[in-house]
Formats: C-alpha cells, structure tokens, sequence
C-alpha cells in the first residue's frame, strides 16, 4: 500500500471520526432545544410539561433500542404540588412589573386579587417580638412590604435569621396571618424554585430600582392551582451487559424543571437538566452501538421531581427495578451545558479511588480543564442512592452560563464548547469502570 493511499485512508477516518463526535453535540442540541422549548412548559406542572417531556425521552428510549421494564419505560409515582397556571400580574403604583426580571411569586403562595395599601417594614424589624406585635395590629388588609436591601442586613447574626425565616414562614403559611399579603425587596438575585405545599396568603420576591418609600399601592393577581396527588414518572431504559449482566452502571439525570409562573412565564432549564439528559442520551446511544455493547448491563434514568426535593429519586430507591446492592457505580448528570473550567465531582473524596482513576484519565487526555473533588452533598439525584449505600458521583460542569432557576436558562446560553470532551472523559471513565483484575 502507497503512502500516498494510506494517508488518504487516514484522513477518510478522522473525518468519520469527527464527524461521528460531531453528530454527538448535535444531537446534544437537539434534545436541549426540544425539551428547552415552549410547548414543554418548563418540564413542570403546568399544561403537563412534565409528561410531554417523560414522552419525548420514552420515544428516544425507543429509538436508541433500550430495553423496557415490565414492557414500559414509564415508572409512574404521586407528589403533592403548588402551580400557576392562571394569570400572574403585579403593579406597583399602578406601573406593571414584569415577572422573573422585576419579581417572583413565591412557589408555595396562594390565590390573590385586589389593590392594596402597603406597610413598610425593614427587614431587621422582624427580629424584634415587639416590633413583630406592631406588625400585626396595624397590618390587616394591607401588603406589608419588606426592605431588605438596607446595609443593616449584613450584620444580622444567624440565630436573628433564623428568627427571621420563621417569621417569614408563618406571613406565607398562616391562616390567621392579618396581611393581604407580602412583598420583600432584594438586591439578590431572582432565583425560582418549586413548592409541595400551598401557603395561605400571596408571597412575592422583588428586585427593581423603584425607590422602596414611594410604594405606596400593590395591585396583584395570582392564580394557583394545588394537587394533593399529582402523577409524574420516571423514565427507566436497561442495556444488558455482554459478560457481567447481573452487574450495573447506572446514569441518572434529572428532565422536570420548575415549569411556569402563569401563563406566560416558563422557565426553560437548558442547563438544569436539559443538558444532563442529552448526555445520558448520547450515552444509550453509544452503548447501544454493537461495537460499544458494554461488560456491565446499565441503566439509563431519567428521573422526575428533582426540583420539589429529590422525590422520583427517592421514589427509585424504594421500588428499584433491580436490587440495588447489584450497582457496580452510578453517575449522576447534572448541569452537564458548561465545562469551559472543567468539572466538579460530588462525593469524589468518599471513594478516592475512583475519582483519581477519573482525574487521571482527564489529565492523560487533556479532556477538561481540570477536574475537582467535592465532598458529601445532597443536591441532586444521587443524594438518594448514596443513602441506600450505592457507590456514586454526581459531577456538574463548571464555567460558561450562570443562568440558573431563572428565565434566561436558555439553549442559547449553552454553546457546548466543552460537551464532546465531557462526554469522552465520561465514557473513558466508565469503560475502565467495567475492568476486572
């Protein structure tokens, strides 16, 4: 063979090659653009987002070849949940705010309608029993407004925020509560999540430079809806092992997201969790692949209400589809859009073994950036199964967007520079995952 034709040969498969990992990032795309998309309503509670997304994965499920269990891939489980489906509006001295830049409705507050007069209140007020008295003899009817922009907070020990929250707590949550309602200011930013309880007066979040004394008016309306027992899924997709299929490794992500804040305000999760689900989607695929078919079985989950505390996770590990002491190592994907600075690994200081395998990996491949170690936290999926003692990580991306709970959590602000070598670092970690000595 000529030198000349073999380099041809060469060329001709890096080509495949590249275009191969290409047609990875591009399918990355896909799934973060669709399950990011407005006729997903978020992945919430709202108009079912939740179960069009859970469909949408089932369909990729199909079309990857994975195996379903008990003949489906849907794992249905019940949660209790706060939602707004209706109108969501607010003016302040008549001028109209507008939702998720300038305020948020608190997750767990309840149906409201009216025009109000307001009752200013500094933050720092609320630590004291009888300024606290005060509050609530002169407050009925009116929406008390709480300014906690003012440098008296930066000093407030954390036993009177403490005191504070509870205070806080009780405006949202008790019937008796004299109030129309509350409104606190923050210079913070505006950061969404969800509720699986229903309070009893309206709570919203507000962030604008409208100066707080001139306030004198609060016009809202706020309509939510409570369901006691709301079904959502889990979406669970097996690949058997070709030498070992009593053995797992299971990739979990997250799909649900916090939905929508009335009728035109959803948040579109690109990062959280659209992203993690592509890489999931990109792994069943490549595993899937005749050439790739793994010495492990693996599980693929795409795990629902996340974002209301971990529930479809916890959900799992009580009514797992096999037992869990057979999970050789699970990975949890989350955050997965970013990685211009590399990865962070949960639990990498609870099996170092595993994440110097990990780290060595990346710095013999120059993959990412670098790769650092974190302790125990229960801030994803993964909390749940390292209480059932399964061995685990949870990584997140580091660097790129800093959207996060909010409505600018978009697959524009994802360019996946760093997703090919993510995904090579992942699948090179988990192929050493599978050596026996």
């Amino acid at each position: 063979m000529s030198n000349r034709y073999l380099l041809i040969l060469i060329i001709f498969y890096l080509a495949v090659f590249n275009s191969i990992l290409c047609q990875d990032v591009e399918y990355a795309r896909r799934i973060i653009r669709d399950l990011a998309s407005p006729g997903m309503y978020g992945r919430g509670y709202v108009k079912k987002g939740d179960y069009k997304a859970a469909m949408y994965i089932s369909k990729e499920f199909k079309s990857i070849g994975l195996e379903k269990t008990y003949r489906r891939y849907l794992q249905p489980f019940s949660i209790s949940v706060n939602t707004f489906p209706g109108k969501v509006q607010l003016y302040l001295n008549n001028q109209l705010m507008i939702p998720a830049k300038d305020y948020l409705v608190s997750p767990e507050s309840h149906s409201a309608e009216g025009k109000f007069i307001t009752y200013p209140v500094r933050y720092s007020d609320l630590i004291y029993g009888e300024n606290w008295l005060k509050i609530i003899g002169e407050s009925s009817d009116k929406f008390i407004v709480i300014d906690k922009t003012l440098p008296d907070v930066e000093i407030l020990k954390k036993e009177d925020e403490e005191r504070i929250r509870e205070i806080l707590r009780f405006m949202k949550m008790h019937p008796e509560y004299p109030a129309a309602g509350t409104l606190i200011v923050t210079n913070e930013k505006l950061t969404w999540s969800g509720s699986t309880i229903e309070g009893s007066k309206p709570f919203v979040i507000l962030n604008t430079e409208l100066p707080l004394t001139e306030i004198k008016t609060v016009e809202i309306k706020i309509k939510n809806t409570f369901y006691q027992a709301y079904q959502t899924y889990n979406i669970i997709g097996l690949l058997p092992g070709k030498l070992y299929p009593d053995s797992f490794i299971v990739f979990t992500a997250h799909y649900d997201h916090l939905g929508c804040m009335g009728r035109e305000t959803c948040f579109p999760g690109a990062n959280d969790n659209a992203s993690g689900i592509a890489m999931l989607l990109n792994l069943a695929k490549y595993y899937s692949m005749e050439e790739n078919i793994p010495d492990y079985s693996m599980a693929f989950l795409a795990l629902g209400a996340e974002e209301l505390g971990l529930l479809g996770a916890e959900y799992y590990t009580e009514n797992p589809v096999f037992p869990l002491d057979r999970i050789s190592f699970l990975i949890n994907i989350d955050l997965a859009g970013n990685g211009e600075e590399g990865i962070t690994v949960v639990n990498g200081s609870v099996y170092p073994g595993k994440f110097e395998l990990l780290k060595r990996i990346n710095e013999t491949n120059l993959f990412l950036p670098q790769v650092k170690t974190r302790g125990v936290a229960c801030n994803s999926d993964h909390c749940r199964f390292h209480e059932k003692s399964v061995p685990c990580f949870f990584i997140y991306t580091m660097g790129g967007s800093t959207a996060y709970h909010d409505i600018f959590d978009t697959p524009d602000s994802l360019p996946l520079k760093a997703f090919e070598n993510y995904f090579l670092l992942l699948k090179s970690f988990t192929n050493s995952l599978q050596v026996r000595y």
